[in-house]
């Protein structure tokens, strides 16, 4: 038996592929900035946006703000649905609910986003929470919507939470709020980054990931 309840899963790159919706609206906020295009575009995926701004855009403070601020002006009315469902997935989440497990969200991406994209594509009935950073700005970090998402599933013993990712920052996260975690090889991120993240488990297809949660190895 799985020594698991709770399971977080991440959105962009785990639950679904947002890429081409986050691309399309990185440019068009760089265009209306005034700058170019940043490279290698993919660095975008994953990490909470105002980093993002800061660190691949050379943004101060003021200016990514503003950035982030255009960006979640156009994304929900241009972006947001421009996303697909991975192979699987939806599968696996059918699949432990009825096994019993509580399905949890906790995403970077702004909540109602978050909420909106789910329920456009029928997967928000899985779960029990959907948690997500604010849109005022409010939990910036992974840590803190993990911490965040598992207050508001009334989690109390953190060794039966198990958190699903496909980049370093769900692992990390994880490991700055005491949970095993999962990298999963279908998303955005390596096998590399994996590796040297310190996930505790690393899989390549939906199937392998509900194997592990089921044996709870």
């Amino acid at each position: 038996m799985s020594r698991y309840k709770f399971l977080l899963f991440d959105l962009d790159g785990t639950l679904m592929d947002t890429a081409p919706g986050i691309f399309s609206v990185v440019r068009y906020t760089m265009e209306k900035m005034g700058l170019e295009e940043p490279p290698n575009m993919r660095r975008f995926l994953g990490p909470p946006l105002f980093r993002s701004m800061k660190e691949f855009c050379g943004l101060d403070d003021e200016r990514a703000w503003e950035a982030v601020r255009i960006y979640r002006e156009k994304y929900p009315v241009d972006g947001l649905f421009d996303s697909e469902k991975f192979e699987g997935v939806e599968d696996i989440l059918k699949e432990l609910r009825n096994d019993g497990f509580v399905l949890g969200v906790a995403t970077s991406k702004p909540e109602p986003f978050a909420r909106s994209l789910l329920e456009h594509f029928d997967m928000a009935k899985y779960f029990t929470f959907i948690g997500g950073s604010g849109v005022d700005g409010a939990r910036d970090t992974k840590q803190e919507v993990i911490e965040y998402t598992l207050e508001n599933l009334g989690v109390t013993d953190r060794n039966s939470v198990l958190m699903i990712g496909d980049r370093l920052h769900d692992i990390v996260g994880a490991k700055e709020c005491g949970l095993d975690s999962v990298y999963v090889l279908w998303g955005y991120g390596s096998r590399e980054e994996a590796e040297e993240c310190g996930a505790d488990i690393i899989v390549e297809t939906p199937a392998d990931c509900r194997s592990y949660i089921i044996s709870g190895n």
